[in-house]
């Protein structure tokens, strides 16, 4: 009988990469944040959708511009089939920004979905596509009350429709499209992590 492969070091790295990568991405460490991802490494977001790079750079200027968005982890699964791997994390996204002349957070919890893959004895990131389970839009004043436009919170998904409709407001294309708490698109994400896995 053949004896399973000791996955327990390749566990500990791929956990250690995505711990990494919140911590290093909100602390603005890009050089040591680039060392997450493999070359073809590719992100995927509500605002933002390509490559490491490119999102390391519209990360910065962003900041610049006085956009501030942080990631929270939770629980984490880990499936690994040969040199490639799927993690699931509980996440939360925090941002804050003015949203109809009021400042406001928006919270939007759900997981990281990440596609990794071992290449010359290095973990690193393939893809990231975050599912988007559920959010909420507070006032950082609690007395104070934004009027949204109710046709363009509409227009979002209910898994991140407050989140959109913020990062609409200060100047983001959102996607429309984005994984939930269920439906089509989180049907086609896990089909995609099968085959992932199976090395297709």
């Amino acid at each position: 009988m053949s004896k399973k492969p000791d996955r327990r070091l390749d566990r500990l790295a791929i956990r250690d990469l995505v711990e990494s990568w919140a911590l290093l991405r909100d602390a603005r460490q890009w050089e040591r944040f680039r060392a997450v991802w493999h070359d073809d490494g590719r992100m995927m977001a509500t605002w933002f959708q390509g490559t490491a790079d490119e999102f390391i750079k519209v990360s910065q200027d962003g900041y610049d511009k006085g956009v501030r968005i942080l990631h929270f982890l939770g629980g984490m699964t880990i499936d690994i089939k040969g040199k490639r791997a799927i993690a699931q994390t509980k996440m939360t996204i925090a941002q804050r920004a003015v949203v109809e002349k009021v400042l406001c957070d928006v919270v939007c919890t759900g997981r990281f979905y990440d596609f990794l893959e071992k290449r010359k004895g290095r973990w690193g990131f393939v893809l990231r596509q975050p599912i988007y389970e559920k959010d909420r839009i507070d006032p950082v004043d609690p007395v104070a009350r934004p009027k949204l436009d109710k046709k363009l919170l509409a227009r979002f998904p209910e898994g991140y429709r407050h989140l959109a409709y913020l990062q609409t407001r200060i100047g983001y294309t959102v996607k429309r499209d984005m994984p939930g708490l269920d439906g089509p698109e989180l049907a086609a994400l896990y089909a995609r992590g099968e085959k992932w896995l199976k090395g297709d």
